[in-house]
């Protein structure tokens, strides 16, 4: 009889942590959202309708290089370096400067015997 309280008490306990890690995983996903918008809203409210469609297509085909322009657009604008709105000519120049930077050069050396 008490091997089975101590089995219920076991069970509620490792209920409970599955609770409350699945509330603690829910609360970050919800705040992940939620800094997510409030870039998308900044973002929309410093870039003209053809410089976000520009960033939304890099973004399809190279989404760590359109994270890195957008962190860019927002590190100058809220500098002062930079004035909304941002027209497609200063996001593709920013592209161009990301892209050099991040650019990785290979090398293909053959060794022939």
């Amino acid at each position: 009889m008490s091997e089975d309280i101590y089995e219920d008490e076991e069970l509620e306990a490792i209920r409970e942590r599955r609770l409350q890690e699945l509330q603690r995983r829910l609360e970050e996903e919800r705040k992940r959202k939620e800094v997510e918008a409030q870039r998308e809203n900044v973002l929309r409210s410093i870039l003209t309708s053809e410089a976000r469609s520009r960033l939304n297509n890099i973004k399809l085909v190279k989404p760590e290089i359109a994270r890195a322009v957008e962190d860019y657009i927002i590190q100058l604008v809220n500098a002062g370096r930079l004035s909304p709105p941002i027209d497609e000519n200063v996001v593709k120049k920013l592209l161009v400067e990301i892209s050099e930077r991040t650019r990785r050069d290979y090398k293909i050396s053959f060794r022939r015997k």
